[in-house]
């Protein structure tokens, strides 16, 4: 699988930091996402799919490869 974030999107909720924080993670002076991960291993689907579709503004995108 394969994510992007659309930064102009991003809110700095934290919905993705606490669905998948190995994946992703939120800038501390600006509070919008950062993607650690934007290949993750598929067991990581459930928690990357939790945090695309918790993201109140769907600023995740995931694709395949």
């Amino acid at each position: 699988m394969r994510l992007t974030v659309d930064q102009q999107r991003c809110i700095g909720s934290g919905q993705c930091v606490m669905a998948a924080p190995d994946v992703f993670g939120q800038c501390e002076e600006e509070g919008h996402v950062l993607l650690h991960d934007p290949g993750p291993a598929e067991e990581r689907r459930a928690a990357v799919s939790r945090a695309a579709t918790g993201c109140p503004v769907q600023a995740i995108t995931i694709s395949q490869k």
